[in-house]
């Protein structure tokens, strides 16, 4: 029987990253996978199969609404959805393959099967029981629903089944206005689907900076997809492979029914923790079903550690990155930090939405004195030429000291553009640190130097 240092439960972002680091580290490793393809629900039916079909039905928007005026002409291409499934499959494949080459390059064993915690320094995996000083539950979360809806992801599914449906819906209902709901629904509105997103709060996007939440809402409408906010869905009934979704608008408490090919059920997802054996451990949980943590990681019970999805904060492959590499640190005796202050979030349609630190909206909560600098992606040269005109970049900062207290893109390459100020908030770079940046011409970064300019004098180009 093989003693361990740490075997890591779950081979999500943050399994896999931290086995990496603690391999790194000198530690003997493992991670407990029961899939058959290493990667967690991110790259097998999550962020990257989403961003494969983000990518091909965008290049199928800028064929049919852009081309021509660049002097492409002849006729748009036709949808093989068997084929962009294979092509989304084979995105997967390359990737899961490579995190499996990962973990051979470092030394890491996989132990396939699904784990359990039998007792502190135990893991069981199948009939077998193997010793460790330290575990890691990166166990990852899972879709959640709503009662009076039953998913049997063919014509109720969750994103797993909207990413392998046999063909593309006539109507699709999305329940749920969040990053998910908007990113899938884009997808099959490309395709040609007509998409109605029915959403709880008066608003899309919950928690998103106001001003950018409003100006997406109007560029997805444009775009085709239709928004029916403040209602509260009552229950999904399915006949005939046909689905009647049922809703009560809370302005009134009148009710309305929408019929539906297919209804993708976007409510969120709650943290996974079935089967491990907590409840008997002992081990502390929230209310909300996630694993208590202190600032190391570590469980009430010694020796265990929990990181990613199943804990308290955001649900992001990066911030379970993080958070896997610290506490791939801290057990080998080193003083990490995760600055939750400096976790960026991105929306991958098209344009792309992006933000990192405070809305303006939390600022004026915490009463406290703030500037906008604010710039057009009108005003962008290579914007202009991409047809990549839409949105803005928005930064805010501190009144008095100029400090980078938050930002928010929304645009072309929203998701890489907002990590210059993630290094700059990271660093406590005031505004005119970026606006006194040299930055590349013609490329889509000069708008947030533009908009770190209008945060002092004025932007140059609007």
């Amino acid at each position: 029987m093989a003693q361990y240092d740490v075997i890591i439960i779950g081979s999500g972002p943050g399994g896999y990253v931290s086995a990496i680091r603690c391999a790194q580290l000198g530690l003997k490793t493992a991670i407990v996978e029961g899939r058959e393809t290493l990667g967690g629900t991110c790259l097998n039916v999550g962020c990257i199969p989403s961003k494969a079909l983000l990518h091909a039905t965008h290049m199928l928007h800028e064929a049919e609404h852009n081309f021509a005026a660049m002097g492409l002409k002849g006729k748009s291409p036709s949808v093989d959805w068997k084929g962009m499934l294979e092509y989304k499959d084979n995105v997967i494949g390359q990737n899961t393959g490579g995190v499996e080459f990962l973990m051979k390059k470092n030394k890491i064993d996989w132990l396939k099967g699904w784990g359990s915690i039998p007792e502190a320094g135990k893991v069981k995996v199948g009939d077998e029981v193997h010793e460790t000083k330290n575990i890691v539950i990166a166990s990852g979360s899972e879709a959640s629903s709503l009662p009076g809806i039953e998913i049997d992801e063919k014509v109720v599914v969750t994103s797993t089944g909207a990413l392998e449906l046999n063909s593309v819906p006539k109507k699709l209902v999305v329940i749920g206005a969040g990053v998910i709901g908007l990113e899938l629904g884009s997808v099959y509105s490309r395709l040609g689907a007509e998409v109605q997103v029915i959403e709880f709060l008066d608003a899309i996007t919950p928690g998103m900076d106001a001003e950018v939440s409003k100006q997406f809402q109007k560029m997805l409408t444009k775009q085709g997809l239709k928004f029916t906010l403040g209602a509260a869905v009552q229950g999904v009934t399915v006949k005939n492979k046909k689905a009647t979704v049922t809703y009560k608008l809370r302005k009134d408490d009148s009710e309305h029914t929408l019929d539906a090919d297919t209804v993708l059920v976007a409510t969120g997802r709650k943290p996974y923790t079935d089967g491990l054996g907590l409840e008997a451990l002992g081990v502390e949980m929230s209310e909300r079903g996630q694993i208590k943590t202190d600032a190391h990681y570590a469980t009430n019970v010694k020796g265990i550690y929990a990181i990613g999805d199943c804990i308290a904060g955001p649900m992001l492959a990066h911030k379970a990155e993080d958070e896997g590499m610290a506490v791939a640190e801290g057990i080998a005796g080193q003083k990490p930090h995760v600055n939750y202050d400096v976790i960026p979030g991105v929306i991958y349609t098209h344009p792309e939405v992006a933000n990192v630190g405070k809305t303006e909206e939390q600022l004026k909560e915490e009463g406290r004195a703030y500037k906008v600098g604010k710039f057009s992606f009108m005003g962008n040269g290579r914007a202009k030429a991409n047809f990549a005109g839409d949105g803005f970049v928005k930064i805010l900062a501190d009144k008095t000291t100029d400090r980078i207290l938050g930002a928010h893109i929304i645009g072309p390459m929203a998701g890489d553009l907002i990590h210059e100020i993630c290094v700059a908030m990271e660093f406590g770079a005031a505004a005119e640190d970026l606006a006194r940046t040299c930055h590349a011409h013609p490329t889509y970064s000069e708008a947030v130097r533009e908009a770190a300019l209008a945060c002092g004098d004025g932007p140059i180009h609007m």
